[in-house]
Parts: structure tokens; sequence; C-alpha cells
């Protein structure tokens, strides 16, 4: 298992920036790939951008891509999600997740069985 802690969340204007944390501890080949997802209230969570724990894989929502930024620190066993130029739909819960299964199941939500407990990100017009 892997033990996820998400920070960073908040209430932020249009166009401002946030930056989310995942802190994560536990076993490491449960974390080959790794995912940031949110979810609106009365929707499904969708992924948002996720990465290889080896940091050799990237990719993104097309909702989010040129605006968002994922990445990872090793030393510290963390993950980041870098928001800039926020609008109110991107307003959600946000999670990380994480998973032993390989890169093809990236943008799969099932394929994940470790998840943090997720953050309120809110965006006003």
């Amino acid at each position: 298992q892997v033990q996820l802690v998400e920070s960073g969340g908040g209430l932020v204007q249009a166009g401002g920036s946030l930056r989310l944390s995942c802190a994560a501890s536990g076993r490491t080949f449960s974390r080959n790939i790794m995912g940031w997802f949110r979810q609106a209230p009365g929707k499904e969570r969708v992924f948002v951008a996720g990465m290889s724990w080896s940091g050799s894989s990237i990719t993104y929502s097309d909702s989010v891509r040129g605006r968002f930024t994922i990445s990872r620190d090793t030393a510290k066993n963390s993950m980041y999600l870098q928001m800039n130029s926020l609008k109110p739909e991107d307003t959600a819960v946000y999670y990380c997740a994480a998973s032993g299964y390989s890169w093809n199941r990236i943008r799969d939500k099932n394929a994940y069985n470790n998840w943090g407990q997720g953050t309120q990100v809110t965006v006003s017009s």
C-alpha cells in the first residue's frame, strides 16, 4: 500500500495559480504510475495529469494541457501539480493517486488503488 496526503488547495480568482502537493509513503512498487484526478460536484472523477514515477513519461488531459504542470521530487517522495491560468471550470476536489499498473492505464481511474483524501480547489470568476 501507498499512503498519499495532498495539500495546497484553496480559493483563487480566475487567472490565478495554485500548487498542489502530494506526499507519498509506503511500498514504492505500488506507485509505478501516479496521477492527479479531479471531481466536480455531481460529476465523475476525471483524469487531469499523470506521470511515471521514474519521470520518463508525462501526460495531460486536453482541458489542462499548457496550463498545468506535473512534477515530482524523488528525494521528498512527493508529486506536485502547478496550476496556472486557472478557470472557474477547474473548480473541483483534486486527488492524487498511485498505482502499480503500467503506463497504458495512466488515465484509467479504476487502475488506481491508492488515493489521497482530496483537496478543494475553488476558482472564482
